[in-house]
Formats: C-alpha cells, structure tokens, sequence
C-alpha cells in the first residue's frame, strides 16, 4: 500500500467496509500494447460513506467505478464488496451482487428505450420478485416525485430530454435501497438547480438510511459536499481523502469522463 493510500484509509475492521480494494490492477489489450487504466490501487471505503472519485480524463475513475461495482473484472488484485470477494463469485453470484447491493448511476442512462420511465424504475424491483405491486407502486411513484418527473412516468426515454433521462437513471438506481450507490458524473446532463436537487436527495438518504455513496465527478458542488474527495492520476491514488484535496480535485474545465478507457485507447499511454 502506497504512504498516500495508507495514511488516508480509515483503520477500520472488515465489518466496517462496504469497499476494499488491494493492489487493484486493470490493463486493457490494444492490439499488442497492454494499455494500463488502473495501477495498484488501494482503497477503504466505509460503510455510510459519501465520496467522490477525482481526477483529469483518463485518469480511471470509470475503470474504478466499473470494477466496484462488479461491471467489470480486475486484471490483478482483489475487490471485496460488502464482504465478498468478486474475483471468486460466479457470474450468478455478482448477479445477485449488483441486483440486491449496488446501484448504478451510468452517465449514458441506459435506460430501456421501449420502457415508460415508471417501468425503467420499476425494472429492479420486478427482478428482485421481493416487493408486492401496491409497494412497488409507491416506492415507484415516490422517487419520480422526488426527482421531478411524477407527470412524466408514462413517458418513454425518446420522448425526455437528457436531464430527465438522467434523473430517471437516478430514481432506478436508488428504488432498491442498496447498500452502495456508484454514480458517474450524475450531475453532468442537469442544470445547477436539478443536479443540487439530486445531490440533497442523495444526501438524505445517505444521512437516513446509511446508503454509502460513490462520484466520479467534475463538479465542485458535488465535491464540496462530499466527505471525502479520492483523486486519482494515471490509474493510481494520489489522494484518497485529505481536506486540502476536497477543495483542489479536479481542477480545470468539466469534461465528460464516461470515456475514460477509450483515452486511453486512442493515446496508447497514461
């Protein structure tokens, strides 16, 4: 564990951690380059935490995000998730993993473009069979209240714009309650007044129910409120939570982050 990582991860027991990573690797095959996005990463994150992933494009806070919430597998290293190993889970098993314990928040939606937003919502809990349908209903109708969208809920993605959209991506990933949420630049596609509405909306639930929350982000806003900032530079923790970190991370203009690895790919080079 590198003197930066080591003096900012919490001294916590196994119990306390929703996220461990140990010497986190990721490299990606470009024809006969093996491109790194993600170098020896050690990380703690604490349960009921709410923090934000840092750093210049093609930096790996996608990759990081990615590999936390069990998208993708890491070259090297080990990931736990609340507890358990991902490398050794069967493809079931990290099912059932992001299903029951993460949401996602992507930055391009991934919504069911055939599907009303209240049916995008709803999706996760249908796949759960764990919720009777007056409950789903509510919870349902509940989050797309609070998001702003409850007279949109019989509309398709098609017919949104991209901040409603987003904010669908949002209510999706939140309806199961899970333990962890990721979300990748969620304030990216809404204007200041909308994205701090969603910003409070994680607030609360991360203060009420304990709900551990993960940023990549550009935005200040999201990075003054965080707990903690985590900076990576060239797939590797520089920073993983000092104050002075918080109020220098990503610095310079916003830019979109969703294609972190495609970067890296077209520079063939950290």
């Amino acid at each position: 564990m590198n003197a930066v990582t080591e003096a900012a991860n919490r001294s916590a027991s196994v119990g306390d951690l929703i996220v461990k990573l140990e010497q986190v690797v990721k490299e990606y095959a470009l024809g006969k380059v093996t491109v790194p996005a993600v170098r020896g990463v050690d990380l703690e994150i604490r349960k009921g935490e709410f923090i934000t992933v840092a750093g210049p494009s093609g930096s790996g806070k996608t990759t990081l995000l990615n590999l936390i919430g069990c998208v993708d597998t890491a070259t090297r290293g080990t990931v736990l998730v609340d507890g358990k190993d991902t490398g050794k889970l069967s493809e079931r098993e990290l099912t059932k993993l992001r299903l029951f314990t993460i949401g996602f928040i992507f930055q391009s939606f991934n919504l069911v473009s055939v599907l009303t937003a209240f049916q995008n919502v709803e999706f996760p809990l249908l796949l759960q069979k764990s919720i009777g349908k007056a409950d789903r209903t509510k919870r349902v109708l509940d989050l797309l209240e609070a998001v702003g969208l409850k007279e949109h809920a019989d509309h398709r993605p098609g017919e949104l714009s991209g901040g409603q959209r987003q904010r669908v991506a949002v209510a999706r990933a939140l309806v199961t309650k899970p333990k962890l949420v990721l979300a990748d630049e969620p304030t990216a596609n809404l204007d200041s007044a909308t994205g701090k509405s969603i910003i409070d909306l994680m607030k609360e639930l991360n203060e009420t129910q304990g709900t551990t929350f993960v940023f990549s982000t550009h935005d200040h806003e999201v990075m003054r409120r965080a707990g903690r900032v985590v900076q990576l530079v060239d797939g590797r923790v520089v920073s993983a939570g000092d104050e002075s970190a918080k109020t220098s991370a990503g610095g310079g203009a916003p830019e979109n982050d969703s294609a972190d690895d495609d970067k890296r790919a077209e520079d063939g080079a950290d």
